[in-house]
């Protein structure tokens, strides 16, 4: 590597054979012809390059490869696989090849019903021939139905991903989906695909990751690592042909003889864009890495903005996330039965058991009359019961000094008073969120009225408990504690139990957070990016959290961000090659 002019190291490249083969078929002939169109020289070449390396771009470079394309992958970080490593790896897919061989029919007619009623509530209009979106997001949609199988049989046939070592995500039966009460949708279990390994390990989303990037370094492809894309160069007639890219101080030029996938993640971590776009975000789950590099640079390169408003939601315990806004863990699934949510008023505002992204929406209720949002923080109450019998399920601490921003009282109201100093403290990080004069008699009445409802096991409120959902997901994630020294709830209801007539009490504040922000550029269903005319921009393409998610506002189910990841990954991946 003497003299290359990349600076590239061995930490820099994963794939270093390939990496080395690349550099020397084309760094002299890519100087002279790109020096001849006026271009400036070209430090290295490839048909296809992928910015990013977690499912999105990984599965758009396995693809592009898989039809004779050159490719080479560039990560900013210094290691691999982005958000979807750290996550458990579950992917969502309709008609996936599990459910073809147990006969279970997926019609796509169906399956688009409920993916445009849950994703577009507003436009939804089932007597359209596009269901009442317009013609571009309603083939980008349909897109995920038609390769999203393709997807996982060609990754497995390549032996990239081994797709048939996943199996239907659950513990006793198939996981289901975060809308399975909605009449659209006629297969409401088992979507969702997880790893063999077991969803939630270190190895789920890191086992993705890795077999994507072991693919790539099997057949010599490099990823570039420490590399950060900070320019899509275009030529003449607008083609994108390039990216330049910063390399620890050193520019890099990289020239695309195809097209540029870019795979990037969301913007989570980037609080001037959360600001502008979200309606609020304290923490997230993605990765540091996730700060929305390609929004600038898709707009420098005349991209359409969709939607940037989107985002995959969970509550966050506050604390945590304003001490560190990139979290361990969100608070997806709430464990606990005698437990409830209350707003600034003391009310109860939400079906705590719903799924983590349409709870997190409670949060950004608007009310008129006080020209206020109520339920910007929520505050989550719950007995000791609910502490012992369920510690350890996050945020309830199996021994309370795990959980820091916990608070507990004898009663009630020494509960209330220690909330509102400990909200006194994060006032300059919240607009003065606190708790209202006639909270503490608020919520009491509600959780005297919620002993009610379990009781009789009917939530006529907020109809906890109702769905599939709320009880499967309640059982999975609200695991009892080995060493608890409470019974088994007796009452009819598995999601509610009565409160302790006595002490302790507790209480933790959740905010809004995400697992990432799904906003950014409007893709086609080749996944092209497209300029303000609805055409697109040749040799452009985006998949994953750096666009605007084709699935619109849905969380369609869990691993409803990495199974579109793949299944568009994919799409521009080949697309790309093709060209």
């Amino acid at each position: 590597m003497t003299g290359n002019r990349s600076g590239i190291s061995r930490r820099q490249v994963l794939a270093g054979s390939g990496a080395a083969a690349v550099a020397a078929g084309t760094l002299g002939y890519a100087a002279s012809a790109s020096a001849q169109a006026g271009e400036g020289p070209w430090d290295r070449e490839a048909d296809v390059v992928c910015v990013g390396s977690g499912a999105a771009a990984g599965t758009a470079a396995v693809a592009a490869a898989s039809e004779g394309a050159e490719v080479i992958v560039l990560e900013k970080m210094p290691i691999i696989g982005g958000t979807t490593a750290k996550s458990g790896g579950v992917a969502w897919f309709f008609n996936h090849p599990i459910h073809q061989a147990q006969g279970i029919v997926d019609s796509k007619a169906d399956a688009m019903r409920y993916a445009v009623r849950y994703g577009y509530p507003r436009e939804y209009d089932a007597s359209s021939a596009t269901l009442g979106l317009d013609e571009t997001r309603y083939k980008t949609l349909e897109a995920f139905y038609d390769k999203g199988t393709e997807a996982i049989n060609q990754l497995d046939k390549l032996g990239a991903v081994k797709f048939k070592q996943f199996r239907l995500f659950f513990v006793d039966e198939p996981a289901p989906d975060y809308a399975d009460h909605l009449p659209e949708n006629k297969v409401p279990t088992g979507r969702a695909l997880e790893p063999a390994v077991g969803s939630g390990s270190s190895e789920g989303g890191a086992s993705l990751a890795k077999q994507l990037a072991a693919y790539l370094e099997r057949i010599e492809m490099p990823i570039l690592l420490d590399t950060r894309v900070t320019r899509i160069v275009r030529n003449a007639e607008g083609r994108v042909i390039g990216v330049e890219a910063d390399q620890e101080g050193k520019l890099l030029r990289i020239k695309a003889r195809k097209g540029v996938v870019f795979g990037t993640g969301g913007y989570s971590h980037n609080v001037e864009l959360c600001r502008l776009h979200q309606p609020w975000v304290y923490g997230s789950c993605a990765l540091p890495g996730s700060t929305g590099d390609f929004i600038p640079l898709a707009q420098e390169a005349g991209a359409k903005m969709g939607n940037l408003g989107y985002g995959w939601r969970t509550q966050v315990v506050l604390g945590e996330a304003l001490a560190n806004r990139a979290i361990g863990l969100g608070a997806f699934v709430l464990p606990g039965d005698s437990m409830i949510l209350v707003n600034k008023y003391g009310q109860r505002c939400v079906n705590e058991k719903r799924d983590y992204n349409d709870r997190t929406k409670a949060h950004f209720h608007f009310d008129p009359v006080h020209e206020d949002y109520p339920n910007h923080l929520m505050v989550m109450l719950f007995d000791e019961r609910s502490r012992d019998y369920y510690g350890g399920a996050f945020p309830l601490p199996k021994n309370k000094a795990e959980q820091p921003h916990l608070v507990e009282g004898a009663t009630w109201d020494e509960v209330f008073a220690k909330v509102d100093a400990q909200l006194a403290g994060w006032a300059g990080h919240t607009g003065n969120w606190r708790l209202q004069p006639e909270f503490a008699a608020n919520a009491k009445e509600a959780i005297g009225k919620f002993n009610g409802y379990a009781k009789a096991g009917k939530d006529p409120e907020f109809q906890r408990g109702a769905q599939l959902y709320d009880t499967q997901w309640h059982k999975l994630f609200s695991a009892k504690n080995p060493d608890t020294s409470f019974a088994d709830s007796g009452y009819p209801n598995n999601t509610m139990h009565p409160f302790s007539e006595t002490g302790p009490y507790y209480a933790i504040v959740l905010g809004p957070g995400t697992l990432d922000t799904a906003g950014g550029p409007q893709i086609d269903h080749n996944a092209q990016v497209l300029d303000p005319d609805n055409k697109p921009i040749p040799g452009l393409y985006g998949a994953g959290n750096c666009v605007m998610a084709p699935t619109g506002d849905a969380y369609l189910g869990a691993g409803g961000t990495i199974g579109p990841a793949v299944t568009y990954g994919y799409i521009a991946g080949l697309h790309a090659a093709r060209s």
